[in-house]
């Protein structure tokens, strides 16, 4: 018998991002599927296989669905962590009820492993929007791998652009009073409707304009009512 207790402590492997990328595929939150090499893979029923393969991914082919822009392709990386993992986590999060930071932690990852033994999938599709800001400026959305929306829409003014990049939508509200300060320092408080933040204070929003297409906004994309609503 042991004298005393004895305590051996050890850290695991982080799981692999290639098979989070697979778990989003399959679960629809990405603008991918993934299918597997052999059938003979890894059983959806098997906790333990399902553990096993986070560690150790099997093989297969991502293929995209629909009709995507270049712009959007170009950010994928199978295997590498990407702006487009980050979208597909904090859209997992928001269907869960996880706090929407876009990161795949403990919670997520068994979260994606009950979603995926349950076969749930995500209820909302895939969305992608594409804001021009080349004049007259514009604003596309694919659903689902379909271009279900065309607009025109406006950007940030020159002392205060939007910002070039891919953001994920972390936060939305159908109406707010979105307040801040002007270039010149005096201060706006502006009712807007079906608001979707993306980066920072920026979001995609209705705003009334005499027009649309230009650079209007203080960093938002604003867009005409029916077009907001849809998108």
């Amino acid at each position: 018998l042991l004298s005393s207790s004895v305590t051996q402590s050890f850290t695991t492997g982080s799981f692999n991002t290639l098979r989070l990328q697979q778990l989003l595929s399959q679960l629809g939150y990405l603008p991918l599927t993934w299918t597997p090499k052999s059938t003979a893979g890894i059983s959806l029923s098997s906790a333990n296989a399902e553990v096993s393969a986070a560690y150790q991914p099997p093989a297969g082919t991502f293929s995209w669905t629909g009709d995507y822009p270049s712009n959007l392709r170009d950010q994928w990386k199978a295997g590498s962590g990407n702006i487009l993992d980050v979208g597909a986590v904090r859209a997992f999060e928001s269907v869960t009820g996880l706090t929407m930071d876009g990161v795949a932690g403990p919670t997520v990852w068994s979260g994606l492993l009950s979603a995926a033994a349950k076969g749930t999938h995500n209820p909302n599709g895939y969305t992608y929007a594409l804001a021009s800001q080349t004049l007259p400026e514009t604003i596309k959305i694919w659903h689902n791998g379909r271009l279900v929306l065309q607009s025109a829409a406006n950007t940030g003014i020159p002392a205060s652009p939007t910002a070039d990049g891919t953001f994920p939508v972390y936060l939305r509200y159908y109406f707010q009073i979105m307040q801040g300060t002007n270039p010149d320092g005096s201060k706006y408080a502006d009712p807007v409707y079906y608001v979707s933040y993306f980066n920072g204070g920026d979001a995609l929003h209705y705003f009334s304009r005499g027009g649309y297409g230009y650079n209007q906004s203080l960093g938002c994309v604003e867009l005409p009512w029916d077009a907001a609503k849809k998108a």
